[in-house]
């Protein structure tokens, strides 16, 4: 499949994101998710999803679907998040912002 073709097909199935998202949309706000930084890697999990679509007994539909609900699910864990490769699948507090450290900093000398 050239560059092309797989941008064509990933044009015309862009809507599913939409779909997911509007489906799952209490998933999204219960996780706290930015729904930019969804949106990109449901875009991202699309293009590897009309990649690596081999015709068989499921649609092509159907496996991009399959796909950017999998991903939508692995969006909310902590690599994701904060990207902690070794972080544990709830940790929560992990970010903490410079004004905040700099401030802890301050009071400590």
């Amino acid at each position: 499949m050239s560059i092309q073709e797989r941008n064509d097909l990933v044009l015309e199935y862009l809507w599913c994101i939409d779909c997911v998202i509007r489906q799952n949309y209490g998933l999204v706000q219960a996780a706290r998710l930015d729904g930019d930084d969804v949106y990109q890697s449901l875009a991202l999990r699309l293009i590897r999803a009309v990649e690596l679509y081999k015709p068989g007994a499921r649609s092509m539909k159907g496996y991009i679907f399959s796909q950017l609900k999998y991903e939508l699910l692995t969006c909310k864990s902590s690599k994701a998040r904060y990207g902690f490769c070794a972080a544990s699948y709830d940790l929560r507090g992990a970010v903490v912002s410079l004004d905040a450290l700099m401030e802890s900093t301050a009071h400590a000398m």
